[in-house]
């Protein structure tokens, strides 16, 4: 029962996986955006009572690893995450808004989530190696 968390009246295990991208896939989430989007995501999740597992932000999309009380929504949690983390990042650099056909929006309109059981582990150490995985593929001449 260790890997469940209670409420007053349920008992749950809802971990997600769920990634999601800049806008056309734009390589800025690196150096201090990077940092500031680990953070912010890091505060949300804190204010909004979910448990982080796994971050891994790479230069065009973001990994997450997330347990979800079962009174919060994926849909709501990804519009508070993209949202919140969109217009901070937009205030904290304005020169972003001028990169070719962004507008207004920082994310993507999608995400993609999925929901882990037995793999946990695997997952997990998926998300957090993948990076090591990729740059090694890209020395070998692989090309994606």
């Amino acid at each position: 029962m260790s890997k469940f968390k209670k409420l007053s009246h349920v008992i749950y295990r809802c971990d997600y996986h769920i990634v999601w991208t800049p806008k056309y896939r734009f390589r800025v989430l690196e150096g201090i955006i990077r940092q500031q989007m680990k953070e912010d995501i890091e505060m949300l999740l804190e204010w909004i009572g979910c448990e982080k597992k796994e971050l891994n932000i790479q230069i065009d999309h973001v990994h997450l690893i997330v347990s979800v009380s079962p009174k919060v929504s994926i849909s709501r949690l990804m519009g508070i995450l993209k949202g919140n983390t969109a217009i901070k990042i937009f205030k904290s650099y304005p020169k972003l808004k001028k990169k070719p056909y962004w507008g207004n929006h920082f994310w993507s309109r999608g995400y993609c989530v999925d929901t882990i059981g037995l793999e946990e582990e695997k997952i997990r150490k998926y998300v957090k190696y993948q990076e090591d995985q990729e740059r090694r593929d890209e020395q070998e001449g692989f090309d994606f």
